[in-house]
């Protein structure tokens, strides 16, 4: 028998086929342990494809944002199934006439950090607010003087008016005003079936003066929806859910910045602690209560009434659309 044969006859064996001996310990330990930067590292390399781009300039610094919380938190595999269960929750209760991703947003303030971001305005210029979940586009053009008091009750008669103005002081004809609010128990129309269509809504363009002039109900502070996650939200880190009174704007014009914006009534009690963090200095306004017999009779009303006079001031920018719009709840 050769020396590449054995006794039994088996086909030769080579010199290179060694048994090999199981792995060591000690070479197992030449392998370090994968960190979960190297793993964020791996992500960003998977979206590579994007650089460049908005996406992914967006895309990335929510990973690296995101990956980082989890780091400084030392954020639980179950806590980050919890986050996940909040957010589908929170798309089992919006409708077309109730957003919670949007109501959330707003109660954590990203919405106004984005908003007051993105406006840039001149100082003295007309500042952002929140838009808020109850923005119904399509509102009826009326002339100015109208009331969008379409109902019953809305609540204590209120005269807006006022004019647009350049930040020179230039009047802007045919800017226009979108305007919505809720009636007196804080209901917006498109929650509410007891209200009419469109009720406290309307469009309005100024005059040549860039006058603008309207009637409408003089605004309530008022509970955002708590029956849900936001809810939750709110109860778990001991804040209201109440909204200081505020009557919704958004004012364009061709070639001045779109403000979305709110005015806040300087009498309210949650000035302070606005739920969504919308109350800036220069958008606190003050009614004045109108009566007696000789100032209604000049007015041309019979009841008191309140009234404040505004002027919006916009910065020349770019106009821009909003592309949110509520629907109307549907009684079933």
């Amino acid at each position: 028998m050769t020396s590449t044969e054995n006794e039994k006859g088996d086909s030769p064996m080579s010199l290179n086929d060694e048994v090999r001996a199981p792995q060591r310990a000690s070479d197992q330990q030449d392998y370090h342990a994968t960190s979960s930067e190297q793993i964020t590292a791996e992500v960003l390399a998977a979206i590579s494809s994007t650089t460049g781009t908005r996406a992914g300039e967006i895309l990335s610094a929510v990973i690296r944002h995101a990956h980082d919380l989890a780091r400084e938190v030392r954020l639980q595999p179950d806590e980050l199934l919890a986050a996940a269960e909040f957010l589908r929750r929170c798309g089992d209760i919006s409708d077309a006439a109730r957003h919670e991703y949007i109501l959330l947003s707003d109660v954590l303030g990203l919405t106004m950090v984005v908003d007051t971001e993105a406006a840039g305005v001149a100082d003295g210029a007309l500042e952002t607010s929140a838009l808020g979940p109850f923005y119904r586009a399509g509102a009826p053009w009326e002339p100015n003087g109208a009331n969008i008091s379409r109902g019953t009750d809305d609540g204590e008669p209120a005269k807006i008016h006022g004019r647009v103005l350049d930040t020179d002081g230039t009047p802007i004809s045919d800017a226009v005003l979108d305007v919505w609010s809720t009636n007196a128990r804080g209901l917006y129309e498109n929650i509410d079936p007891t209200q009419p269509d469109y009720n406290l809504r309307g469009r309005f363009r100024t005059d040549a003066n860039g006058s603008y002039d309207l009637w409408t109900v003089k605004p309530v502070s008022y509970p955002i929806p708590d029956d849900g996650p936001v809810g939750e939200l709110l109860h778990l880190t001991g804040r209201h859910n109440m909204r200081p009174a505020h009557f919704h704007v958004i004012a364009s014009a061709p070639g001045y910045q779109t403000i979305v914006t709110e005015l806040f009534t300087d009498d309210d009690p949650y000035l302070d602690s606005d739920v969504v963090f919308g109350v800036k200095p220069s958008l606190v306004v003050h009614y004045n209560r109108i009566e007696g017999p000789a100032r209604l009779a000049a007015a041309g009303r019979t009841e008191p009434y309140w009234d404040l006079r505004y002027d919006f001031i916009l910065t020349p920018g770019q106009t821009t659309t909003v592309e949110f719009s509520t629907g109307r709840h549907q009684n079933h």
